[in-house]
């Protein structure tokens, strides 16, 4: 009698912490990265009563029941942050706490605080690395871990012109003469960040023959005169035909190069290469009969320019876009993959630490070595889902009255045995 009062009452305390675990999974629907926990009841040790073929077992209740965190895939939704990320896949976030304990999430709402260090919501620094490798301008994976501090207010250094092409065609019905003449555009840039407009000059001398020459404003240079075209030295040329209008001279692999000096701005002296193929040997250059026009243009140069803003994109790369259109990798994510994750402990704000059971992580790039992939401007759902969580709450508050039957109809056994003493 006295045993049934036991077992009711430790069903009455396991079923009302599974109701608690419902509760919480029910309060973070929608709580970014959340991971959903079962409970698991289990019985206690079993009494036996005789012995031989007749003996009775009876058991002593239920313990205290165990949670067990379900880390399933949850939705990826598009979010408006820049700096939000989901994980596809397994893995965690590695975050570090304001005491330097490293802790484990799923929830990728970041952020940048006042000098650069990219935090989780609710202030935790992610871990990854920043340091670039000088012979490959690209971030260096294998170094140590450490704080993604990503640049705020900075300027991104100018890149004086090396290299420039132009596609154009130039017109086979042209007369030899002035009037052949054709000129077009070519916008360079120093290494102050300067802008020049060079400008490509082309007559025709001859059948299936073109005189060019590169001239700069004379504004531009040390000796030149406002507003009177200054000619540079070395630039200047034949471009030559065959006759399908097929560029034959100069040659493939031959560009033409040439030097800019004394410019007026003070910068560096300029060493440029024009090449009028393609890296397969293709011709920029065309001599068909159809108006001189220019079709394309590029160069490798770049003015000093304004950080914009920065952003996360797929893969984990944290992205830095300047005024200038230029965008910058300038640090890299970094996915834990913990083999057992059911044993981490949970340490609330969304993050976990490692359990005496927890295998040890392995951190290293996205989608590496079994680690999910990290996809940009998004995050990821809670696993919590409504219908299951409403059935246990009606499974386990059967539970919690029927129990509670046991414990008025034990009592009243009480009574009754009291009354037949009396």
């Amino acid at each position: 009698m006295f045993t049934s009062f036991s077992t009711a009452l430790s069903a009455l305390s396991a079923t009302s912490t599974a109701i608690d675990v419902v509760g919480n999974n029910l309060a973070n629907m929608n709580t970014p990265g959340f991971k959903t926990s079962a409970v698991a009841f289990r019985d206690l040790v079993t009494q036996s009563l005789g012995a031989g073929l007749g003996e009775t077992q009876v058991g002593f209740g239920t313990g205290l029941p165990l949670t067990i965190r379900q880390f399933t895939q949850g939705a990826i939704q598009t979010s408006s942050g820049l700096l939000d990320a989901a994980i596809q896949g397994d893995g965690f976030f590695v975050v570090s706490d304001q005491n330097g304990n490293t802790l484990y999430t799923r929830s990728g709402n970041f952020q940048v605080d006042k000098s650069g260090n990219l935090l989780t919501d609710t202030g935790q620094k992610v871990q990854g690395w920043t340091t670039i490798n000088p012979a490959t301008q690209a971030v260096d994976t294998n170094g140590p871990l450490g704080n993604i501090v990503v640049p705020v207010g900075s300027l991104n250094a100018p890149t004086a012109t090396t290299q420039f092409t132009c596609d154009l065609n130039l017109n086979s019905a042209a007369t030899a003469d002035t009037t052949s003449d054709f000129s077009t555009p070519m916008t360079v840039y120093d290494s102050l960040g300067n802008s020049h407009v060079l400008t490509l000059n082309f007559e025709k001398t001859g059948a299936n023959q073109w005189s060019y020459n590169v001239t700069i404003p004379g504004e531009d240079v040390s000796g030149g005169t406002l507003g009177t075209p200054f000619p540079i030295s070395g630039a200047s040329g034949t471009f030559t035909f065959d006759s399908s209008g097929n560029l034959t001279g100069p040659a493939v692999g031959s560009p033409i190069t040439f030097g800019i000096t004394s410019l007026a701005d003070g910068a560096a002296d300029m060493n440029l290469s024009w090449n009028p193929y393609t890296s397969t040997g293709a011709a920029r250059i065309t001599q068909f009969a159809q108006p001189s026009a220019p079709s394309a243009s590029s160069q490798n140069g770049s003015p000093a320019a304004q950080l914009v803003h920065v952003g996360l994109a797929n893969g984990g790369g944290v992205l830095a876009q300047y005024s200038n259109g230029h965008q910058l990798i300038v640090g890299q994510v970094a996915i834990a993959s913990i083999r057992n994750a059911d044993t981490l402990i949970a340490q609330g704000n969304n993050n976990f630490q490692l359990s005496a059971l927890t295998a040890n992580p392995s951190i290293g790039v996205p989608g590496t070595g079994g680690r999910g992939l990290i996809v940009g401007g998004s995050i990821e759902a809670s696993t919590v889902d409504i219908a299951t969580e409403f059935t246990n709450l009606i499974t386990y508050q059967r539970a919690y009255e029927a129990n509670g039957k046991v414990v008025t109809s034990a009592d009243q056994l009480s009574q009754d045995t009291i009354n037949l003493i009396r």
